[in-house]
Order: C-alpha cells, then sequence, then structure tokens
C-alpha cells in the first residue's frame, strides 16, 4: 500500500462523508504521532495488533509496514469499506462494534492494542477487552489527556478507573497531543497512555465482577469514610467490616481513594474468607 498524502478532509471528501460526532471521529492526521505511538508499543515484526477505529487508515498504514498482522475493527460501514480497497494483505478489517462483537474473531494467539480510540467509548472498550479471556498483551492507545491521568494516579487519589487500569496493569503516560494533530480538533488533549497488561491477573476471572462490584460500592459515595459507603452501598455490616478491614490491615476511617490495587484485593480476600 502506498502512504497517501492526502489530507483527512480530503480524503472524506472524496467519500462523500463528514466526520460522525456520534461515533467521536477525530481523525489523526500527524504521521510524526503516528510514528511515535508505534515507537511506544514496542512492536517487532512478529506482531499481531488490533486497531480499534482505524478511521481513515494512517495509524493502520504505518502498523501495517511494521508488523505481522493487523487486526482493524471499524464501527462506520462506509469507512470500513473505504479501508478495504487500500490496506495491504496483512491488514483484516472487521466491520463491527468493539463493544459487541465476538473477541474470538482476532486470534487464539497473543496480541497489543494500538489505536486512536474512539473518546466517547474508550474507557468501556479498554474494560471490555482487559477483563475477557482474551487479554491483550498490552494497550497503547490515544485518549483525552483527563481519562490518561485518571488512568496512572495514585493513592491517595484514586478512583474507579484508576484502580480497573491497575488491576490488570501498569499504566504510564507516553506523551500528550495537541488539539492540532486531528481533524476535526477536538474540543479536548489527548494523551497517548501504553499499559503493560500482567500475564496473570491477580484474581480468577469469574471474580472479576464481585471484586468491581466492591470497588463501585466503595467509590459510590466519595465524601463518606469506605466503611461508610460500603456498608451503604454494598450492605456489609459495620462488624463484618470492621473485622475485614483490620484483616487487610486498612485503617478504619480510611476512604476509597486512599487505597490502591492491593489493599482492594486484600480488603476483598478479607471480606470473601470473613
Amino acid at each position: 500500500m502506498s502512504r497517501s498524502d492526502v489530507s483527512p478532509r480530503l480524503r472524506l471528501a472524496q467519500l462523500g462523508l463528514d466526520p460522525k460526532r456520534s461515533l467521536g471521529q477525530h481523525f489523526l492526521h500527524d504521521r510524526a504521532i503516528v510514528e511515535r505511538i508505534c515507537d511506544v508499543a514496542g512492536l517487532t515484526p512478529d506482531s499481531l495488533v488490533v486497531e480499534i477505529g482505524p478511521g481513515l487508515g494512517i495509524l493502520t498504514e504505518e502498523l501495517a509496514s511494521r508488523v505481522r498482522t493487523v487486526v482493524a475493527i471499524e464501527k462506520d460501514d462506509a469507512l470500513a469499506a473505504s479501508l478495504r480497497q487500500i490496506v495491504p494483505a496483512n491488514v483484516r478489517i472487521i466491520n463491527a462494534d468493539a463493544l459487541e462483537f465476538d473477541l474470538s474473531e482476532i486470534t487464539d494467539g497473543p496480541y497489543s492494542i494500538v489505536a486512536n480510540l474512539p473518546y466517547n467509548v474508550a474507557t468501556a472498550i479498554l474494560r471490555r477487552f482487559l477483563d475477557s479471556q482474551r487479554r491483550p498483551a498490552s494497550c497503547t492507545v490515544m485518549v483525552q489527556r483527563e481519562v490518561a491521568e485518571r488512568m496512572v494516579v495514585r493513592p491517595p487519589d484514586m478512583g474507579i478507573l484508576a484502580v480497573a487500569t491497575q488491576f490488570h496493569g501498569q499504566p504510564r503516560i507516553a506523551f500528550r497531543v495537541g488539539r492540532g494533530a486531528f481533524t476535526p480538533p477536538p474540543n479536548v488533549t489527548s494523551a497517548v497512555v501504553k499499559i503493560d497488561v500482567d500475564p496473570d491477573p491477580p484474581l480468577p476471572q469469574a471474580e472479576f465482577e464481585p471484586f468491581f462490584d466492591l470497588v463501585r460500592a466503595g467509590f459510590g459515595t466519595r465524601r463518606k469514610q469506605l466503611k461508610n459507603s460500603l456498608s451503604a452501598n454494598a450492605g456489609i455490616d459495620a462488624e463484618r467490616l470492621t473485622a475485614a478491614f483490620d484483616a487487610a490491615g486498612i485503617p478504619q476511617q480510611a476512604r476509597a481513594q486512599e487505597l490502591d490495587v492491593a489493599d482492594w484485593l486484600r480488603l476483598y480476600r478479607a471480606l470473601r474468607s470473613g
């Protein structure tokens, strides 16, 4: 595939398309940023990469030149059809919603996610892939800067997104990206986050849901002490909570945002065994 220098705006005009706000479409056009994303991902010629929301294919082009296989998942029917006309043999286009399609369509082998994620569903997409049995080895994704910062925070500023991301691996902000790198420019600045996913999750997959139910209950009323939030939102009695906090080594007056993932895991296990 030859690399086109046609601007995203002209390419959209050629296709008779307009960016769809409902799909969070902001097309990356800065090739220097694209190259940096691929460098951060740490790809090898044997890599299998899943790209979500390839759009007009600028990142797809760079990925295809570096790896063995790219699986690009595009929800927009017109963009998916356009991409099929220009991608090389090592790119497979799946015209589907990344939140709904069967993940077994990807491959049985290891893979990494590299994507400029649609901002309106970025966290939902990441959660779906990370919580699945087909977990990626790593995720290198462009998201809103505010979302990126919420992924990497530490106590005493934790939130549900930080716990959910750090439960699965080690996130870091690789670099920030200005609005001018996109067509049309978004109303927010962006950041590229690299998540090195732990090969073995800290809990069996069957326990993901009850663990995150506990976390959500704990953050349900952030201004309260964690014990009060869990009592109100999870219906756990005070005596049991007191014992579990002691067993987990968590101060009785702690608030949800003060716990890291290891604290939550100890508390979850103490409640399960108590």
